[in-house]
């Protein structure tokens, strides 16, 4: 299938930002507590659902969040669109799997993964294009699968989603309880949310938004 337009504009832009993005990023859980808190309660989330601990970090770029993943006890592979970005991730961190992949295609198969980390990767899918996406992380996840995902909030309850300028590619901020709604109907119910109100340093004053959903059990769970 030929990719959106969206999807070839920001790859193109990732790929030419690729080595800058790396540099810029790399170190960039270590002065994140709360980042880290979240994801760590991703990963006990995870391996406390029994079914082993593989999962996908979507929208990888370099691929230092992925390895982090790896440090917390999973089995931790990254996606990205961006074959620049893959290339960074394959050379820092070789024992890890790291591929070229869209988020509303995945290359996996259905009820594969216990997790699912989609850190800031949405923030670039047009808003008529998200509930696809979505829909293919529950596609992935097995019954009582966990997923994370990370983006900027609206700030206006008038508007579900707003457009802001980002460095790299045009890109967009979601209302928190809109795109929960969302991932019910894709078959996700969100079980905790972290805000983070922006610091005075913040180059965005954003809020950024955690939510952690969890696709339903099996009925003989």
């Amino acid at each position: 299938m030929t990719a959106p337009d969206s999807l070839t504009a920001t790859r193109a832009a990732y790929d030419a930002a690729a080595d800058t993005y790396a540099r810029l990023f790399r170190d960039s859980l270590r002065d994140a507590p709360l980042d880290r808190a979240m994801l760590t309660a991703f990963a006990e989330a995870v391996r406390g659902a029994g079914r082993g601990a593989e999962v996908a970090d979507l929208g990888c770029g370099p691929g230092h969040v992925t390895a982090h993943l790896e440090g917390l006890g999973l089995v931790a592979r990254g996606v990205d669109a961006s074959p620049a970005m893959i290339g960074l991730a394959r050379r820092a961190h070789p024992r890890l799997r790291f591929d070229v992949g869209s988020m509303a295609e995945l290359d996996l198969p259905d009820a594969s993964l216990s997790g699912v980390l989609s850190r800031w990767s949405v923030i670039h899918t047009p808003p008529a294009e998200l509930p696809p996406v979505l829909s293919e992380f529950a596609r992935v996840l097995a019954p009582g699968g966990h997923l994370l995902i990370g983006f900027w909030a609206s700030e206006s309850s008038a508007h579900r989603t707003q457009v802001f300028d980002h460095a790299v590619a045009p890109a967009y901020r979601w209302c928190p309880d809109h795109l929960s709604a969302l991932l019910g109907e894709a078959g996700l119910t969100e079980t905790a949310r972290m805000t983070r109100e922006p610091l005075p340093t913040d180059r965005r004053q954003f809020r950024e938004i955690h939510l952690l959903a969890r696709k339903a059990p099996a009925a003989t769970d």
